[in-house]
């Protein structure tokens, strides 16, 4: 993949965060990190210009699960004017990205699942997972597998069928995901059709070369990848957490038998060739695999769709993907 120049509306807001020690994890404050996770400093109306906005064309259903470590939080998408009766619509669980540490609750993540609901006319089930510091590795792990077995479970209540279960996520929602599809298939289940790994974290290496060639670039950074498996992993990693494929996926013996996976790269971004390893060794294990490289892109297209125009047209190519493989029963 040859990168391309980065927008000048991208840069500019590169340029932006940089300006602010609030706006990267690595020179984030603890009070910083609070607000983030709460979202109090920012009007709901400015989080929908910066962040994106639910698509109208969905109904939203809040909701919480018990699991064996408190309640979980949901929000389950259902395109408007979907029949009724009928549980044959795809259904996929979405994890959303910020490192295992920012962007909680769920508002701020409503653009890419409501969207994918609405053309994909699927039901999305967004998942509220634990997040670090507070909640280190595994509480995200596990909230994830746990709200994967509720979707395939509760699928028919909201219309949808458990022979047509994906699941999807953007970096750290990536790297769930693909955990999440190691786990199902290691554990027998539930049965995962495709998984989604939009510019996904595969490995807690800090050493490749897109790691050192995207070091600064704009949204994240490579000091910023450093914090976050700092925040996740924290004392797990005297443990061995950094070989352990539910970090790692890149470090599993095996990825084969796993579910078709779409995986998203931007040129610019520091997980580029992390994301780009997963795939490969996907291919060459008989998974098969899509990847899709957007040649002028940082890290960041579904957190910032506003700002990134590439952000509709990798959209379209993850509903193009979920369509071709949740097709029939």
């Amino acid at each position: 993949m040859t990168p391309t120049p980065i927008p000048a509306r991208v840069r500019a807001w590169g340029w932006f965060m940089d300006r602010f020690r609030s706006m990267h994890i690595a020179t984030m404050s603890p009070t910083d990190i609070e607000h983030n996770q709460t979202m109090r400093a920012i009007p709901a109306p400015v989080r929908r210009v910066v962040f994106g906005a639910r698509d109208s064309r969905v109904q939203v259903r809040d909701l919480s699960i018990a699991t064996s470590h408190g309640r979980l939080a949901l929000r389950v998408y259902r395109p408007r004017g979907a029949r009724t009766g009928a549980a044959d619509l795809p259904i996929a669980v979405y994890f959303h990205g910020g490192g295992w540490t920012l962007f909680g609750g769920l508002d701020v993540c409503d653009w890419l699942p409501s969207r994918v609901a609405a053309e994909l006319g699927a039901v999305v089930v967004a998942v509220d997972y634990r997040l670090a510091p507070q909640h280190p590795y595994p509480a995200a792990v596990d909230d994830c597998i746990a709200a994967v077995s509720w979707a395939s479970e509760h699928a028919e209540e909201f219309g949808a069928s458990p022979a047509r279960l994906a699941v999807f996520g953007d970096s750290a929602g990536g790297n769930l995901s693909a955990v999440v599809a190691l786990h199902a298939r290691d554990s027998g289940g539930p049965p995962i059709r495709a998984q989604g790994l939009i510019y996904p974290v595969t490995d807690t290496t800090l050493d490749d070369e897109s790691m050192h060639e995207n070091a600064r670039k704009p949204v994240l950074h490579r000091a910023d990848m450093d914090a976050f498996f700092r925040y996740y992993l924290g004392a797990s990693r005297e443990d061995g957490a950094d070989d352990d494929p539910s970090v790692s996926p890149l470090r599993a013996s095996s990825l084969a038998d796993l579910p078709p996976a779409l995986v998203q790269v931007s040129a610019h971004d520091v997980l580029r060739d992390q994301a780009l390893a997963y795939a490969a060794r996907l291919e060459a294990e008989g998974t098969p695999v899509d990847v899709h490289s957007y040649a002028d892109a940082p890290h960041g297209w579904v957190t910032y769709p506003q700002i990134m125009r590439v952000s509709r047209r990798a959209s379209a190519d993850l509903v193009t993907f979920l369509r071709r493989e949740l097709s029939g029963s």
